[in-house]
């Protein structure tokens, strides 16, 4: 069995898929955490990679950036290929002082000024929220680790250049701690196919301090929501 994005046999993925944005990152986590990966997807390069850490089968495949990719590949993983639970690790940029370059942001809900939900024709505004055990689980193995992270709402837009650039600053006094762009559909996702999703980011920059990391950093130096993200692998 494949997709016209995936060209995976039923069998191949994991029911855990951790979801990076970056195909690179994927294959920098199978090469340096998984044992024996197996490559199962080159399709468009988007590599996907099923292994095994600590004993427990796991997958890790590339989404692309913003919502409508990311939207593809998770929805097929949901659909076609029995996944239990996505897990995205990302960038993202911190909207609050406390919130620094290098912490961990656990997103527990995603705002968005996409459009996205409208395909479910609801009467109102969807609230996407994270799998409570997937978050729970993620807290305890982040303190138990001793990383700095930060639970909360965050903001999934669909721009990331923006030709209003001050409008982060209505997200930031709403209380969302960090701009990026796909929470909302994976787990908009989730409950459509009443499944488990989190997202766990790494401050690369800061619209406070203006501080930012290089693309070498994001690629291979964000290993700690790596770490925390594979030891829910179930």
């Amino acid at each position: 069995m494949s997709t016209p994005h995936n060209e995976a046999e039923l069998g191949q993925i994991a029911k855990t898929v951790l979801l990076p944005g970056d195909p690179l990152r994927a294959k920098f986590i199978a090469e340096n955490f998984l044992e024996n990966p197996v490559r199962f997807n080159t399709v468009r390069n988007m590599f996907g990679y099923t292994g095994t850490y600590q004993g427990k089968k796991v997958s890790v495949m590339g989404g692309g950036m913003g919502m409508p990719s990311l939207a593809i590949y998770v929805s097929e993983l949901f659909k076609f290929y029995g996944v239990d639970r996505v897990i995205r690790i990302g960038t993202a940029g911190s909207y609050n002082k406390d919130v620094k370059v290098f912490d961990l942001v656990l997103a527990e809900g995603a705002c968005t000024d996409s459009n996205f939900a409208y395909q479910y024709g609801l009467p109102g505004t969807y609230s996407a929220i994270a799998s409570f055990n997937l978050l729970a689980k993620a807290k305890k193995r982040a303190d138990e680790l001793g990383f700095a992270n930060h639970v909360g709402n965050i903001f999934s837009s669909d721009l990331f250049y923006s030709a209003q650039p001050d409008n982060w600053k209505k997200w930031a006094d709403m209380g969302c701690l960090a701009v990026e762009m796909e929470t909302y559909a994976l787990y908009c996702l989730a409950a459509q196919y009443r499944k488990e999703a989190l997202t766990i980011l790494t401050i690369s920059d800061s619209f406070i301090t203006s501080e930012v990391t290089t693309s070498e950093q994001r690629r291979t130096g964000f290993t700690n929501m790596m770490k925390v993200a594979l030891s829910l692998a179930e």
